[in-house]
């Protein structure tokens, strides 16, 4: 029985800094810095790693004390890393600056490594879901889908970013799930933000089965073919660092629908997951399957 999610993305190294009062623009800031493995694509295997899903993680790191890092963490969650390729010199790195409040106030994203990524010999015959970060370059993002489409797994997307979304654009076809945020739904599909109704109705007829467009505080909402739109509310939380809390959702969203859950049930299941990483001081929370377990 193919059951396994194979999870084809970044992984990096996050450097987050948080100001420990109000941030002042142009000038030095008091805080701290926390250094922990990320990356959107090994965050989502991670996590499916803490809920108990089969996951295989396929990406790139450096031939460093930061590759070796990320590897043994990501192993410890339970996530398979032998498709990680080693390659020469640095891991890449994420590095974000948040306000008092736990806020993004800008990142940039050193990526270059997972440039090298070759998808070649992707193997996808034990596969029950590939899922795709768009970190990846263009090219790296066809041969996932493609790959995936020749085994007849379905594809979840995230599109990370509005310029990363805008570069993968028109490979968005005949997916299982795309899961975008306002913006980056319009740079996938060229309409204004505000239009999202119609942007969503461009993927259904590119063949994309369900659009969870994520609206931050104001929710999501779960956009399955041929029904109507079910908004969901967000779930509360106090936030210490939002880092990595999509990625959580996402991967809680995955762990439900392999048990069988409906899109709807999974996304409830992702707005809990993404709460709770919000609430914690750690990209992928080391707990976060037996808070799920609390919740219910």
């Amino acid at each position: 029985m193919n059951q396994w999610v194979v999870v084809v993305g970044g992984t990096n190294m996050d450097v987050v800094a948080r100001t420990s009062a109000p941030l002042v623009p142009a000038t030095s800031n008091p805080g701290h810095t926390r250094i922990s493995p990320g990356g959107v694509g090994r965050n989502i295997a991670a996590s499916l790693g803490l809920l108990g899903a089969p996951v295989r993680l396929v990406s790139a790191v450096g031939e460093d004390a930061f590759g070796d890092e990320v590897l043994r963490v990501t192993a410890g969650c339970g996530a398979d890393v032998s498709s990680v390729r080693r390659v020469p010199g640095a891991t890449g790195t994420y590095t974000a600056v948040l306000d008092d409040r736990g806020e993004l106030v800008a990142a940039v994203s050193d990526m270059a490594t997972v440039d090298a990524l070759e998808l070649e010999t992707l193997h996808l015959a034990d596969a029950a879901l590939v899922v795709v970060d768009g970190n990846l370059a263009a090219a790296q993002v066809a041969r996932a889908f493609a790959a995936a489409a020749t085994a007849g797994v379905p594809v979840a997307f995230e599109p990370v970013s509005v310029a990363k979304a805008a570069r993968s654009a028109e490979l968005v076809h005949d997916l299982l799930l795309v899961t975008p945020n306002t913006d980056e739904l319009a740079a996938l599909t060229g309409r204004p933000a505000d239009e999202w109704r119609d942007s969503v109705a461009d993927l259904h007829a590119r063949g994309v089965e369900h659009v969870w467009l994520r609206c931050g505080a104001d929710g999501s909402w779960v956009c399955s073919r041929g029904q109507d739109p079910v908004h969901l509310p967000a779930v509360p939380a106090t936030v210490v660092d939002v880092t990595g809390a999509g990625d959580a959702m996402l991967a809680a969203w995955v762990a439900a629908w392999l048990r069988g859950a409906d899109p709807v049930e999974a996304a409830r299941e992702g707005h809990r997951a993404a709460a709770a990483t919000i609430e914690s001081g750690h990209t992928v929370r080391p707990d976060l399957a037996d808070v799920l377990r609390e919740d219910t």
